[in-house]
């Protein structure tokens, strides 16, 4: 029997075989947004954009046509020459690229390899407007985790109508058995005299472009 069994048949051991029925959760907590706080839709997506910057992240809508072109311009301005994106990244998302290599993570990037890079672009799986909050979970055009954790930048596209209120509505659209990532702003820490650390366990610019396909 390995360590971990043992630890594993202690606990159940500890546990005892009835455990009794489970206790209610209790769901009173708010799960949309009130209608003073976000009437309509165009209410999500500014506040969602309100918070993302509250979070020290930069952020800016485009239209659809114009994501390549901003996507470009995101690269330039941090004249990033080398960056890291998933294989499935859509193509138009880069189809204005100059100047700017782009590795795709197939076969996976070595670490020392993603840390050199000047960035990483990915999609993501939702957004949450209360919290400004973006989660990926290692679906289309995000990769896996590390892609995310080890370049100084990130570069993240959100669509219009992934971005829901509240993290309960988010939480509703997402698999809790995928790998979530939640992100809120730069990678960022506190030590014991309070002085914010950033870059500590992830990078320390995070960009987001929202994508506003449609009227909202």
């Amino acid at each position: 029997m390995s360590g971990r069994e043992e630890m594993l048949r202690r606990v159940r051991e500890a546990l005892g075989g009835a455990r009794g029925p489970r206790p209610p959760v209790p769901r009173s907590y708010t799960r949309r947004l009130p209608e003073a706080e976000a009437g309509s839709r165009a209410d999500v997506l500014a506040l969602f954009t309100e918070r993302v910057a509250d979070n020290r992240a930069a952020v800016r809508h485009v239209g659809a046509d114009e994501l390549g072109t901003a996507v470009a311009a995101a690269l330039w301005g941090r004249e990033a020459k080398r960056i890291v994106v998933p294989a499935d990244l859509p193509f138009g998302w880069l189809a204005e690229l100059d100047g700017v290599r782009a590795l795709a993570d197939t076969p996976p990037v070595d670490l020392d390899a993603l840390a050199a890079a000047d960035g990483v672009v990915t999609g993501c799986a939702a957004a949450v407007a209360r919290t400004g909050t973006v989660v990926l979970d290692g679906g289309r055009a995000q990769g896996r985790r590390a892609l995310t954790l080890v370049p100084d930048y990130h570069l993240c596209v959100v669509h219009a109508d992934q971005i829901v209120g509240t993290v309960p509505e988010a939480v509703a659209r997402l698999d809790p058995a995928r790998p979530l990532t939640w992100i809120s702003g730069p990678s960022a820490t506190h030590g014991v005299e309070a002085a914010r650390v950033e870059g500590a366990h992830g990078p320390r610019h995070l960009e987001v472009l929202v994508v506003e396909d449609q009227p909202s």
